[in-house]
Formats: C-alpha cells, sequence, structure tokens
C-alpha cells in the first residue's frame, strides 16, 4: 500500500502590523518590503509614498512618529512633506486648534511678535 501524502497548506502570511494611537492600522512592514534593495530616485516609489501617507491628519501624525522611532527615513520624510503640505496655509490659530495647543502668549506679546516678523507673515 502506497503511503499517504498530505498536502501542506500554506502557512498563513505573518504581518507586524503597527496600531495607532485610535487603534487604526497601518502597514509600515509592507512599505520597508517595497523599499527595501531600491534607491530613493525611483519614480515608482515616490508615487507609491505619496498614496502610502493620504491618510487622515490624525493618522498621518502616529505614522509620521512610527517612521521616527523607527529611523525609516525615506517614510520620515514623506511623512514630513506631506504634513508640511497640509498645514502650510494654516494659520496660528487653526494649528493650535488642530494639534489641541494652548496659546501660552498675551494678546500683547502676540502682537509684539507679529510686528517683529512682519516679513515672515
Amino acid at each position: 500500500m502506497a503511503p499517504v501524502v498530505k498536502k501542506q497548506e500554506a502557512a498563513p502570511k505573518k504581518m507586524v502590523t503597527l496600531l495607532s494611537s485610535e487603534e487604526d492600522s497601518f502597514e509600515v512592514v509592507e512599505y520597508c518590503k517595497k523599499h527595501f534593495g531600491k534607491g530613493d530616485k525611483d519614480t515608482e516609489l515616490k508615487e507609491l509614498d505619496r498614496n502610502f501617507v493620504k491618510v487622515e491628519m490624525r493618522l498621518l501624525v502616529d505614522l509620521l512618529m512610527a517612521a521616527n522611532y523607527l529611523e525609516i527615513k525615506s517614510l520620515l520624510d514623506s511623512c514630513c512633506e506631506a504634513f508640511a503640505d497640509r498645514i502650510k496655509d494654516y494659520t496660528p490659530e487653526e494649528i493650535r486648534k488642530q494639534f489641541n495647543i494652548e496659546n501660552d502668549y498675551t494678546p500683547e506679546e502676540e502682537e509684539q511678535i507679529r510686528q517683529e516678523n512682519l516679513l515672515a507673515l
């Protein structure tokens, strides 16, 4: 009688998923796999990076912190660029509101800073 050979099923795909502070997940390991061994000049990767960071602001901040903690320079650069693009037209008041930052300047101090930095505003 011939031995019975059982076909082994493929092992389930293992994936490391990072959770954001809001329990959402993003696939940082998949990002790294796509970047492994490729140069920063690859236009396909640049498009991938742009799409990867098209998330809500709170997720972008979590992703930025993860990239910084894990020292993933290309992801950190993409997150910083996306973050800067989103807040570039915000007023200081809008930035404070978005990130729950308390204004610790008095109105007089704020006016003085505005006068000293007229060219920047």
